[in-house]
């Protein structure tokens, strides 16, 4: 699985307002200058991340976006499941029925559990995390592998 620009786009931007929670209003033309990522596709991805109830926009000269929750409580899985529908490495894993193998499927089980394992750890990733630099070290189980 390859989570889509948008959805990692998602992320940078809920990351930037967090940052910058404290000034108000953050508007469309500084999130680009912030996150590099243009203003036609910030407004794609905030519309999601608004109707989610993450983000609210208020109008007039100094208008702009802020979060509208709390970052302790906006992890990477929700802002992903926002933009993306699901989190799964397989369509299989969310429903069965989509592919006639799942129930003798030899792999159909391992491709469940690993999308629970990346959903757990997008689950407990949050945006404060984030915000205050979150140390980028594999799970445990990956270091005991190495």
């Amino acid at each position: 699985m390859k989570i889509s620009a948008k959805a990692r786009y998602a992320v940078r931007l809920l990351l930037d307002l967090a940052m910058n929670q404290n000034q108000g209003p953050v508007r469309t033309a500084t999130l680009a200058e912030h996150t590099g990522i243009s203003v036609r596709f910030i407004e794609q991805i905030l519309q999601p991340l608004k109707r989610d109830g993450l983000v609210k926009s208020t109008r007039g000269a100094a208008g702009g976006y802020l979060l509208s929750a709390d970052p302790r409580d906006i992890s990477i899985a929700r802002i992903v499941r926002v933009i993306e529908g699901t989190i799964s490495l397989a369509l299989c894993c969310d429903d069965p029925s989509a592919c006639k193998r799942s129930p003798v499927c030899s792999s159909h089980k391992a491709w469940v559990r690993a999308t629970q394992v990346l959903e757990a750890e997008l689950e407990a990733i949050t945006i404060a995390q984030m915000q205050e630099g979150l140390p980028a070290e594999p799970l445990p189980q990956a270091r005991a592998k190495t």
